[in-house]
């Protein structure tokens, strides 16, 4: 039997908040990692450089935790009000764009880490490339899989509706 509307919006919005409770822990570490960093020895030897890397890593890194638990709070801000739709939508934009702030917080990481160790060279070089490899593994290679089962793209919320009408055959499609 096919889900109604209110059932898959009810399922999606679960899995995004089961989602986020994957994401957070990691953007929780990162962000109490970077905020005992000023207070160790070796941060006075860092240059003005890599003090301003490091403020970049701690400001995404931010940017990130807010835009992550921002779906928690509409959702509890909005309980029983008939919005999960729009918190859905809403929701999930801001899932993507947090998850895009963490992986430039961890290349900003990781590249005063990696200068700290090596050269300014090697930093740049290793922290663009898991930087880059974070976000093609996060944000592309989903793509390139949807193509391969004759999907263009991962249906959007509000959009899954639409694309069940084309989709789908006649006996399930979503109304």
């Amino acid at each position: 039997m096919a889900e109604d509307p209110k059932e898959r919006v009810n399922r999606e919005l679960i899995e995004l908040l089961n989602e986020l409770r994957v994401a957070l822990p990691g953007v929780q570490v990162l962000f109490a990692f970077l905020l005992t960093i000023p207070f160790t020895q070796r941060f006075s030897t860092l240059g003005p450089g890599d003090r301003r890397v490091y403020f970049v890593a701690v400001i995404t890194t931010t940017i990130s935790s807010a835009l992550l638990i921002a779906p928690s709070a509409h959702h509890r801000a909005r309980f029983r009000t008939g919005s999960k739709e729009q918190i859905l939508k809403v929701a999930n934009s801001l899932a993507l764009a947090g998850m895009f702030f963490l992986a430039l917080a961890m290349a900003a990481a990781i590249y005063v880490i990696a200068h700290s160790l090596y050269a300014s060279d090697v930093a740049a070089l290793v922290s663009g490339a898991l930087g880059a490899g974070t976000v093609l593994l996060w944000f592309a290679v989903p793509f390139l899989y949807a193509r391969r089962d004759g999907i263009a793209a991962p249906p959007r919320p509000g959009a899954a509706t639409t694309a069940a009408r084309r989709t789908s055959p006649p006996g399930d499609r979503v109304p």
